[in-house]
């Protein structure tokens, strides 16, 4: 057989792999093939296959030493020595008689398991909605799938790792036929040697996979080959979506038409998609299909794409050291002989300076007539390309290291499609979500139109499926819940209207008091003093007392263009001056910019060195809506509360009010894809002062890269001493709730998928729980556990309508009853979608909340409940926010901590991150604690770090 790459391949079905044990039945297509293939890897196209039929059944070198010739040739079985003989006087002692009675069996921990649903909520005004799902007919389950794992090595066995893991789909049993499988076009590839390579493929059954899994999935049978049979409709839908010639990312398609492209700055385009994937919902098996985005290289001259990418005015100016790490590995196609070549690097020197051997047809007197030329020269003078502007810049080299091969960098271009995997910019970020957004009307439009376009129904394999696809929008019902009323300073209440309310004419709840407070002033162009008079204003309104400000610190002009660092030190450096003493709190005016560079130095100089509260804004286009925004939260740092739900001073919040009740909010940040040597940053935020369920703190910690699960929860350094984060804050829950400890502690989880759901329960909560047990053996808390999910592609619509789905819709109990992805039926777990949030433009996607763990007994309806409560608590916002508060201030918190890390100084942490210490493991940086008069307050509002020492109280 023979594969027209230059490598060896298996087709476009490459996936995880997880080893099984072969079938022992006898039926031929059920045998396990050990199948040995030598491909020949040529400098020619192609790659020649040979298969050999020989099983390998060779005896190993042990069992050969076992055995001698002897002197007939015959095979003998070697003995083993005779033991020693044991002199008469010795007597032996007598063993002990073993007791008969077996052993007790040692007792394994249970390991916890996701909650199957208690039932559906009712409360709420229906309502009939659409969702992005196509219904799925399935009018075959008797066939199967046959799963075949693919090993590839090398003559001596070591094993090609580019090509570990490979397997392959089929709809029938492999027919390979014996002896070596040689033909025509085989032996005419055998007779080119230059430079061969040979590789031995093995080729082993591994599992076969019944339709049928799929429809007693959901009838609600369960079955371990459900989710194989699901990945493998997947897997048939990326390669149908191959052949149309996308770019291929997980289960998004992307189609190369400029169309499709936005402009984001930089040199990357923003190239949208379709998402396109199956899941299983109570109607039956549905295609779920969605709008996806990611980021591409810009296609066209490399020259062009590398000023845009650094922002420079011509090629003359262009960072060649940067522009090399750049271009590694992306591809490009060459003029005028239009040949596709990937970047290997730069040469070392320009154009018109670097040479190679030219070799020629022949020479005089035995010479071989090769000769040294510039690449300039034989471009411009041997093939006569005119070349404009390349003669002083580098040229593309797209050999090997040793046999390199240049091209004039205007000669060359970067094709279409080819990803962009670096972390965007601030603005390009903005630009993204600004050309990305969508109203709901059109996103339908555009699914419709990608459903089409697909063409599923001309899919062989989907066919032979007995698969087809319905072209309509799935109908499902949702419910309205009540937005929760709201309490304002002076006794005021107000019902928000569509998830939003304002502070006009209102004041705080607990306003805050600022008297000695300083402003320090990095920008040149604002007004201060007209500045400081509107925001006293604006907090009189509020209910802030606002003395005047000790004085106002500006910039030396002389530090502007200073590293970010030093213009910090010296803006401390004046203020420490003429203070008498420490503010108690600090505005600082950024430049024009709010994203500068200032803004990592300044929050760490505050918070860690001096423990001082500040707020940062910038000063550009300021009004009062500008300032009542920036009062939220100055108030809320300062240990203020804007607003309060009307219900958390009262009894009436369902199980939170009636008993001691800690909630928590947790989440991973991790570095930017590529970056491995960037330490995660795990985050949990606690609510304090029960029973308001308002006011939250956090604690943050580093912990190795790219771990999702946190490993701080619990951590025993002696055994009287625990420094981790769950001792922490229930000491502060302790001493803030009068001395009371929690009788409930709820666990709103971010950022895990569906294959960890386990892990939580078995590994974080274990860990919470021990926490609890090492400050008090007896306490036995009761717990619930709770995933919120955003990273999805279900979205709902308004039938007929141009407007988002109102905030406040649930969707528990619809009898479409959607499920995500390694769900194996809805009734495993306890689940809800709901939609909290405003959105200002675009679709709304709607938060997907997992019930893992309950030991309290929410019922459905009180769930949803305080799930909806918790969306108008969050302290910065005047709207109703997408996800539960307390894991959008640990989202907040990690994530900000996580850019943090870039302004550490590098002389003290880079050594770590450059390799493996001697022990094997990278060290992970700490995080310096935050001083003490901060380290209780809601500091975490666009903060970039948060983390604490142990608190040392009695509980």
């Amino acid at each position: 057989m023979t594969c027209s790459t230059h490598s060896p391949c298996v087709g476009c079905a490459r996936e995880s792999f997880v080893a099984r044990n072969p079938p022992t039945q006898s039926c031929p297509s059920m045998q396990s093939l050990n199948l040995n293939l030598t491909l020949h890897i040529n400098s020619l196209p192609g790659i020649t296959t040979r298969l050999m039929s020989h099983a390998r059944n060779e005896m190993t070198s042990e069992t050969m030493d076992s055995f001698e010739p002897d002197g007939n040739g015959n095979g003998k079985e070697s003995l083993p020595p005779p033991p020693a003989v044991v002199p008469s006087d010795v007597v032996p002692f007598k063993v002990q008689e073993v007791l008969s009675t077996p052993a007790e069996p040692v007792k394994k921990k249970a390991s916890r398991t996701p909650m199957a649903r208690r039932g559906l909520g009712s409360k709420g005004m229906k309502i009939q909605l659409q969702t992005n799902h196509f219904k799925v007919n399935v009018t075959k389950n008797d066939g199967h799938f046959f799963h075949y794992s693919v090993a590839f090595s090398y003559e001596d066995g070591r094993p090609v790792e580019e090509m570990t893991g490979t397997l392959s789909y089929c709809i029938a049993p492999l027919n390979c036929p014996n002896g070596h499988g040689d033909n025509e076009s085989d032996r005419k590839r055998m007779r080119q040697p230059y430079r061969a390579k040979t590789f031995k493929v093995e080729i082993s059954f591994a599992a076969k996979i019944p339709m049928q899994a799929i429809g007693n999935a959901l009838r609600g049978q369960e079955t371990e080959n459900f989710q194989e049979a699901i990945r493998v409709l997947d897997i048939i839908l990326r390669q149908h979506a191959a052949k149309q010639g996308c770019l291929l990312v997980r289960q998004s398609f992307f189609h190369n038409d400029p169309k499709n492209f936005a402009d984001v700055g930089g040199g990357v385009l923003g190239c949208r998609g379709f998402h396109s994937s199956f899941r299983t919902t109570q109607s039956g098996l549905s295609l779920n299909i969605d709008v996806s985005t990611t980021m591409i290289i810009t296609p066209g001259p490399v020259v062009d794409f590398l000023i845009s990418n650094q922002n420079v005015r011509d090629p003359f100016q262009l960072d060649w050291a940067k522009a090399k790490r750049t271009l590694k590995n992306l591809r490009i196609k060459t003029s005028p002989s239009n040949q596709e070549f990937r970047i290997t690097g730069l040469s070392e020197l320009p154009c018109r300076e670097q040479t190679f051997t030219l070799k020629g047809k022949g020479g005089v007197d035995g010479e071989d007539g090769s000769e040294e030329i510039t690449v300039y020269d034989y471009f411009v003078n041997v093939r006569k390309i005119d070349l404009r502007y390349s003669s002083d810049l580098p040229c593309v080299n797209v050999g090997k290291p040793k046999r390199p091969t240049f091209f004039p960098i205007e000669l060359c271009e970067l094709v279409s499609l080819q990803r962009y995997t670096k972390a965007l910019s601030t603005l390009q970020r903005a630009s993204l979500v600004e050309k990305s957004r969508q109203k709901p009307q059109e996103r339908m439009r555009v699914l419709s139109d990608a459903l089409k376009v697909s063409n599923y129904g001309s899919e062989p394999l989907l066919r032979n499926c007995g698969i087809s696809i319905s072209t309509g929008f799935t109908e499902v019902e949702g419910r309205v819940l009540p937005a929760p009323r709201l309490k304002f300073g002076n006794g005021e209440d107000f019902n928000p209207r569509n998830g939003r309310w304002n502070f006009s004419n209102k004041s705080f709840v607990e306003p805050s008091k600022i008297e000695r407070w300083a402003v320090a002033n990095f920008s040149a162009r604002c007004d201060v003093r007209a500045l400081i008079r509107d925001l006293i204003r604006i907090g009189d309104m509020k209910g802030i007392k606002i003395e005047q400000p000790y004085d106002v610190f500006d910039e030396n002009p002389q530090f502007r263009r200073a590293p970010p660092m030093v213009r910090v030190e010296k803006m401390f450096e004046t203020i420490q001056s003429k203070l008498p003493g420490a503010p108690q709190f600090l505005l600082c005016l950024l430049p024009d910019r709010k994203n500068c560079d200032i803004y990592g130095p300044w929050k760490k100089k505050n918070l860690a060195d001096f423990g001082i509260i500040n707020q940062c804004m910038c000063p550009t286009r300021v009004n009062d809506q500008y300032l009542t925004n920036v009062m939220l939260k100055i108030n809320a740092k300062l240990g203020g509360l804007n607003s309060l739900l009307g219900v958390e001073n009262s009894p009436s919040l369902p199980v939170v009010s009636k008993a001691p009740t800690l909630i928590l909010g947790m989440d991973v940040s991790h570095g930017s894809p590529g970056q491995t040597d960037i330490p995660s940053i795990a985050a949990v935020v606690s609510s304090r002062h029960w029973p308001l369920i308002s006011k939250y703190r956090a604690c943050v910690r580093t912990q190795s890269a790219k771990v999702e699960m946190i490993d701080n929860l619990f951590k025993q350094v002696s055994e009287k001493e625990d420094e981790g984060i769950i001792r922490e804050l229930l000491l502060d829950f302790y001493t803030t709730s009068g001395r009371r400890k929690p009788e409930n502690i709820i666990i709103f989880r971010d950022g895990v998928s569906e294959s960890q759901f386990n892990q939580v329960l078995n590994i974080e909560l274990d860990q919470i729980i021990k926490g609890c047990k090492f400050l008090d053996e007896t306490w036995e808390p009761k717990f619930v556990v709770i995933v919120a999910q955003k990273n999805h592609h279900t979205r709902f619509f308004q039938p007929n309508s141009p407007d988002n789905v109102p905030p406040g819709k649930y969707f528990g109990n619809f009898h479409f009853g959607l499920v995500f992805p390694g769900l194996a039926f809805v009734e495993e777990y306890w689940k809800k979608s709901c939609i909290p949030c405003v959105i200002y433009g675009g679709t709304s996607r709607p938060t997907h909340y997992h019930v893992l763990h309950d030991e309290v007994g929410f019922s459905p309806d009180e769930m949803q409940e305080l799930v909806h409560s918790l969306s108008y608590v969050y302290q910065r916002s005047t709207t109703a926010i997408s996800v539960v508060a307390p894991i959008c201030y640990a989202h907040l918190a990690a994530t900000q901590l996580g850019q943090f890390m870039k302004f550490e100084d590098k002389s003290d942490t880079c050594s770590s991150h450059g390799g493996l210490s001697g022990g094997g493991a990278v060290p992970v940086p700490q995080l310096p604690p935050l001083q003490e008069n901060v380290r209780n307050t809601m500091f975490f509002y666009l903060v970039l770090l948060a983390i604490a020492e142990k608190y040392v109280e009695a509980f």
